[in-house]
C-alpha cells in the first residue's frame, strides 16, 4: 500500500513538472510573436523621419523645376533684346573706292633726314658723312676733326678767361665769416674746375699733334680703328671701345 502511494504521488509532481514546462513555452512562445511584430511595426518616430525625407524630396524636386523654367525665361528674353537691337542698329553703307585722285589725298614725299647736331661742346658741328669707298682720316675728316678740336681749345680758353676775370671782380673781405667761406668754397670749385680743364686742353693739343702726323684716330693698345662716330663724342679718345672697357674694369679691381 504505502508503494502505491508512493507512485501515486511521483506519478501527481510529474504531472504538475510538465503543465508548469508547457506553460512555460507557451509564454515564451507569445513574447516572440510579440517581439516579432513590434519588430515589423515602425516606431513613430522612423515614421516623422521618413516622412520628412518624403518632403525634402518634394521640395528639391520643386526647385530643380523652377530653375529651369527661370533660366528659360532669361534666355528667351535675351534672345528677344539680341533681336530687337539689331533690327534697330543701322546698316553701314561702305562707300566705293573713287578713282580720282585730289591734290589732298596724294602723298607728300617724305623728307630726307638730316644728321643730328653733336651733342658735344665742340661748337655744335654737323657729324660727319661717310662715302662708300672712303678712306679712314682721309683730308676731309682729318680736316673736319681739326676745326672741332680748335672750337673746343677755344671754348675752354675762354671759359679760363672769364673765371680769371670773375674771382678777380668779386674777391672781396667780407666781414661776416660764413660770407667769406662761402665765397673761398666757390672759388675752389671753379679752380678745380679749371685745373681738369688744363689737363684736356693739354689732350686736345696731342690730338691735334696726332693728326698732324697722322696717328689720330687709331688704338693705342691694339691699333684698330676707333671710329668716327666715337672720336666725334671724344674727339681726344686714344682708346677703342674694348680697350677702354678693360682699363675702366682694371681700375675698378684696383681701386677696390
Amino acid at each position: 500500500m504505502a508503494a502505491a502511494k508512493k507512485r501515486a504521488v511521483m506519478k501527481k509532481t510529474v504531472k504538475k513538472s510538465t503543465v508548469k514546462k508547457t506553460a512555460v513555452k507557451k509564454t515564451a512562445v507569445k513574447k516572440k510573436a510579440v517581439t516579432k511584430k513590434a519588430l515589423k511595426k515602425p516606431s513613430s518616430t522612423t515614421k516623422k523621419a521618413l516622412a520628412k525625407k518624403a518632403t525634402t524630396k518634394k521640395a528639391v524636386a520643386k526647385k530643380a523645376v523652377t530653375k529651369k523654367a527661370v533660366t528659360k525665361k532669361v534666355t528667351a528674353k535675351a534672345a528677344v533684346k539680341k533681336k530687337a537691337t539689331t533690327a534697330t542698329k543701322p546698316v553701314p553703307v561702305t562707300k566705293k573706292n573713287t578713282t580720282v585722285t585730289t591734290a589732298k589725298s596724294a602723298k607728300k614725299p617724305t623728307p630726307a633726314k638730316k644728321p643730328a647736331v653733336l651733342t658735344h661742346t665742340q661748337g655744335g658741328f654737323a657729324p660727319y658723312i661717310e662715302k662708300k669707298g672712303e678712306e679712314y682720316m682721309n683730308e676731309a675728316q682729318t680736316a673736319h676733326f681739326i676745326k672741332i678740336l680748335g672750337a673746343w681749345k677755344t671754348e675752354l680758353m675762354e671759359e679760363v678767361d672769364r673765371t680769371v676775370h670773375h674771382m678777380q671782380d668779386e674777391a672781396a673781405n667780407f666781414p661776416d665769416p660764413n660770407d667769406r667761406a662761402s665765397q673761398e668754397s666757390e672759388f675752389a670749385l671753379e679752380l678745380r674746375a679749371r685745373d681738369r680743364e688744363r689737363k684736356l686742353i693739354k689732350k686736345i693739343d696731342q690730338s691735334v699733334k696726332n693728326l698732324k702726323d697722322e696717328d689720330y684716330g687709331y688704338c693705342n693698345i691694339c691699333g684698330i680703328e676707333i671710329g668716327i662716330r666715337r672720336l666725334e663724342v671724344r674727339p681726344t679718345a686714344s682708346l677703342c671701345i674694348d680697350c677702354k672697357t678693360l682699363d675702366e674694369i682694371r681700375e675698378k679691381q684696383v681701386r677696390g
